[in-house]
């Protein structure tokens, strides 16, 4: 009896010694749980408060910016010299409720040319006080809408032919006949127009709608849209001239002889020179526009006596031309030209695409503008298969290919017969027209000359980093360019 007792007495005490193992256990596990949980949350806290700083650091950057921005609205001398910048500048972000929410550190550079403002690059570093280890940085560029963002701006009626692959935005301030095929908005500045004949219209339709024809996109079509001035668009000719004469560019006066007989070829370099001969003779012919009708033209190069091989300059990158030119060759850097007699009324310049124009690398880096004062146009004898980079502004003129023929009374010189119809054209850029553009030629339903096939792509990388002086679409200044760095 007495060992049966004891034997219970030891699995007693064996049992509770299991449980409590068990216990210990269980609370072992339910603390590394409860350890877990309570870490996770307390990193979900730190997280969220880490984030909610972020989030308002963010907002007093985009603070900073705009805060820069009201500031330049109101120190011209800014967007004129670069003077008056306050840069680093510290803007403080006060809260409703008192206090501060933070600050940004905002810092201004302008990039000048000829002494100039081109644009300004803002930088805004904003810090909340809720945690400063999250900082967070915008950068933005103030500047206008550049013309770069277009592929085509017209300041006329227009026909665009079915021969044509446009990409990028298609503007014009009068009625726009549509048949190519493209990718982007085209809009018109009227809701109705007179298209003709001359526009394809057959039969005429005296109230045609803004924008109309057989292109690929009609969804993308918008009529009346916002006109884009031509007078806004226009380069003040007298006053560029002064930056470039003052500012260190490279100036040409007047070329020697008849006006019909002379001017300046400039053949661009790819080592980032320029090679400038005097053009003293030209070859005239017979060409049409729908402006002029039939007339005698002088576009075609003869003789030519180097001037001199000359290094763009990088402070002002801007060739003012006193006289028509005639433009090829490959670019470096970015580039400005012009051409120009602003002191004389009686003569308006031209700038003739002679031969191809490339750029030395396709990184952004390179780029030109061309501004003439009348028309910019394509010689008879320009390459048949042709390729050409770059914005071009026919400021008070129009951009185009005229018309030729081999037939009597208009027929060109025999030398010349086969570059009445050329083969291609292709635009990586831009084209602003004053007038009517027009680079083919339809004589009823075939072209007969002129380009037959013509691709037009903008440079959207220029839109936001233009050649010196590139002229704007619109009048405002803006942030373009916004990004977090």
């Amino acid at each position: 009896m007495t060992r049966d007792v004891q034997h219970m007495k030891i699995s007693h005490s064996s049992s509770r010694g299991v449980t409590t193992l068990l216990a210990v256990g269980f609370i072992g596990v339910l603390t590394i749980v409860m350890g877990t949980i309570a870490s996770y949350v307390f990193q979900q806290s730190k997280y969220g408060r880490a984030l909610f700083a972020r989030e308002q650091a963010l907002s007093i950057a985009e603070a900073g910016l705009e805060y820069y921005k009201w500031f330049l609205a109101r120190t011209p001398t800014a967007v004129q010299t670069g003077g008056g910048i306050v840069s680093p500048y510290t803007y403080t972000v006060s809260d409703p409720e008192g206090g501060t929410l933070g600050s940004a550190e905002v810092t201004a550079t302008a990039a000048l040319q000829c002494g100039r403002t081109q644009w300004i690059d803002i930088a805004s570093k904003g810090t909340a006080s809720t945690d400063v280890s999250f900082p967070r940085t915008l950068t933005a560029r103030y500047m206008k809408p550049s013309v770069a963002e277009y592929s085509y701006i017209v300041g006329e009626n227009v026909l665009v032919g079915s021969d044509r692959n446009i990409k990028g935005p298609y503007h014009g301030n009068g009625g726009v006949r549509m048949n190519a095929t493209h990718n982007a908005d085209v809009t018109s500045s009227v809701s109705t127009w007179n298209c003709t004949t001359s526009y394809g219209c057959n039969p005429s339709q005296s109230n045609a709608p803004g924008v109309l024809g057989t292109g690929s996109n009609p969804t993308l079509w918008r009529y009346p849209a916002q006109s884009i001035s031509f007078d806004a668009i226009s380069v003040d000719l007298a006053n560029l001239q002064g930056y470039v004469q003052s500012g260190g560019g490279l100036y040409f006066g007047p070329a020697n002889g008849n006006v019909n007989n002379r001017g300046y070829h400039l053949v661009f370099n790819a080592d980032g020179t320029v090679t400038v001969s005097r053009v003293s003779s030209t070859v005239s012919v017979w060409g049409y526009s729908t402006q002029t009708n039939w007339q005698t033209e002088y576009n075609i190069m003869g003789n030519e006596t180097l001037v001199g091989t000359y290094t763009i300059p990088s402070t002002c990158s801007v060739i003012f031309v006193e006289d028509r030119v005639w433009i090829e060759g490959t670019v470096k850097g970015k580039v400005l030209v012009v051409a120009a007699t602003p002191t004389d009324g009686g003569t308006s310049s031209d700038v003739l695409l002679k031969g191809n124009i490339f750029y030395a690398s396709n990184d952004g880096s390179n780029g030109l503008t061309i501004v003439a004062e009348r028309n910019i146009l394509f010689p008879l004898n320009a390459p048949e298969t042709m390729e050409i980079h770059g914005i071009f502004i026919a400021q008070n003129g129009r951009y185009g290919h005229n018309a030729y023929t081999n037939s009597w009374p208009y027929a060109v010189p025999s030398q010349y017969s086969s570059y009445v119809l050329k083969d291609q054209l292709t635009t990586i850029g831009t084209v602003v027209s004053r007038q009517r553009t027009g680079t083919a030629w339809d004589c009823g339903g075939y072209v007969c000359t002129g380009f037959q096939q013509r691709n037009d792509f903008y440079d959207r990388v220029l839109a936001f980093s233009p050649p010196p002086f590139t002229s704007a679409a619109a009048a405002d200044y803006g942030l373009q360019l916004w990004r977090e760095q």
